[in-house]
């Protein structure tokens, strides 16, 4: 839906149909398009706070903002980082509260012709707002597994109903991403419409991959909770873990069969011919016992290849 994708892109159009509209929980935030509305922002919500370009992605132009005398360089980084823009465009920010955060969590959430699914959320390790480990299940109490599964689908409900008004249908994946407190309270972060990065795990852990889920959403057919099931021996747990490449010229992928050489262990390389800087080239995957085993095993796959800029 291009509808939907829009709104995503737009921290400021998702934010509002989320918490104005919705109802959904966030974190106290105000929006800026101005270093002086920023600073206003920033006094309102209180430090420490986080600056984010209203259109930005994994990361980019984002910062954590302890004291208003960082305010100025939270301004510049956010007008640096933001997505593709006219020389001399102004970008609007979002300034919210620093969380008392105690992870972070995802749930892909599908919707199809036979309604909106979730599948088992995801649990994930960040490194500057980029995914480098997600596992699934993940593992916390019911009152959080509740709170994630109502925002989850309550947002994708939203969405898609602004997808109809536009005469679009809103299938597909959406990966939702989630905040869990210290209290135990779950808050509404920020929506992918489209297989979410954490969800490569699902290459391990389910029959169907969130990308398959997504070609079979779109086409129009069904995806009811049987489909987005784990496949996995109960009591085990899946992992993945991104393998970002830093260099100039191509990849080469070495010592590949040594580093397969466990039990449950795959290796996924995506067909990405070059890297300039860093850049997430492939991805390993494990299932073990639980969670400690399954990201060790994925970690040691990514750890064990030999990665050659040639």
């Amino acid at each position: 839906s291009a509808e939907i994708a829009a709104i995503c892109m737009d921290r400021e159009r998702l934010r509002v149909l989320a918490h104005e509209e919705l109802g959904l929980p966030t974190t106290p935030y105000r929006f800026a398009g101005s270093l002086e509305e920023l600073r206003e922002g920033a006094q309102i919500v209180g430090y420490p706070c986080v600056v984010k370009p209203i259109m930005s992605s994994s990361g980019h132009g984002q910062s954590v903002v302890r004291s208003a005398d960082a305010i100025d360089a939270a301004w510049t980084e956010a007008q640096e980082g933001r997505r593709a823009h006219d020389e001399g465009d102004v970008s609007r920010v979002i300034v919210e509260a620093l969380a008392p955060l105690d992870y972070e969590l995802t749930v892909l959430t599908v919707s199809s012709s036979a309604g909106i699914v979730t599948c088992a959320p995801i649990g994930q390790r960040q490194e500057s707002g980029d995914y480098r480990e997600s596992w699934q299940p993940a593992t916390f109490t019911p009152d959080v597994l509740e709170q994630a599964q109502h925002i989850a689908r309550t947002a994708v409900e939203g969405l898609v109903a602004k997808a109809q008004a536009s005469g679009e249908k809103g299938w597909g994946v959406f990966g939702v991403e989630l905040f869990v407190l210290t209290d135990g309270n779950v808050l509404f972060n920020e929506v992918s419409p489209r297989p979410h990065d954490t969800g490569m795990v699902t290459m391990a852990s389910q029959r169907l991959s969130e990308f398959a889920l997504h070609a079979r959403a779109i086409l129009g057919l069904p995806i009811t909770q049987e489909h987005v099931a784990l496949s996995i021996p109960e009591g085990t747990v899946a992992a993945s873990h991104a393998i970002v490449v830093q260099g100039d010229g191509e990849a080469e992928f070495r010592n590949v069969a040594a580093a397969l050489a466990e039990p449950g262990t795959d290796l996924r390389v995506f067909a990405k011919p070059e890297v300039h800087g860093h850049r997430r080239m492939a991805v390993a995957l494990a299932v073990g016992g639980d969670e400690t085993d399954a990201r060790a095993k994925a970690g040691n796959v990514a750890e064990s290849l030999d990665i050659a800029i040639v």
